[in-house]
C-alpha cells in the first residue's frame, strides 16, 4: 500500500539537508510548500484583541512565522521507514520544542498526468 509522508518543518534551515537525505534513501520526489501556522497566523492580524493573542505575538516575535510542508508519496512501508528514518537523521540532535512534526496517510490511486 503507498502513503503519503508529510512533513511540517518550522525550522526551514534544515529543508535541504532533509531533501539530500531522502535522496540517499531512494525518495525520488517531494513538494515544498510554504506555510503557516494557525497560532502565527492568528498573532499576525492586528484584529485580534484577546489577551492570549497579545502574549501570542510576544513569544512568537523571534520564532519564524512561516514554515515549509514538504510532502511525497511512497511505494510500500519499507519506503516509508527509510524516509522517517531520514529525516530523523537530519532533526534528532535538534533539541529544541516545536521542530515539526510528521504524519501518513495511506493512498488509494495515484494518477500521474501526462503519461500514457
Amino acid at each position: 500500500m503507498m502513503h503519503a509522508l508529510f512533513l511540517v518543518l518550522n525550522e526551514p534551515k534544515y529543508l535541504e539537508d532533509i531533501l539530500a537525505a531522502f535522496l540517499e534513501v531512494g525518495v525520488k520526489g517531494a513538494t515544498i510548500v510554504d506555510s503557516q501556522g494557525m497560532g502565527s497566523a492568528l498573532a499576525a492580524n492586528p484584529n485580534c484583541e484577546l489577551p492570549f493573542f497579545g502574549y501570542l505575538r510576544t513569544f512568537l516575535d523571534d520564532a519564524h512565522p512561516y514554515n515549509k510542508t514538504i510532502f511525497t508519496v511512497l511505494e510500500n512501508e519499507e519506503m516509508v521507514e527509510k524516509a522517517v528514518k531520514a529525516v530523523k537523521s537530519v532533526l534528532d540532535d535538534v533539541h529544541r520544542p516545536g521542530i515539526g512534526f510528521m504524519f501518513t496517510v495511506p493512498v488509494g490511486h495515484v494518477y500521474r498526468m501526462g503519461q500514457d
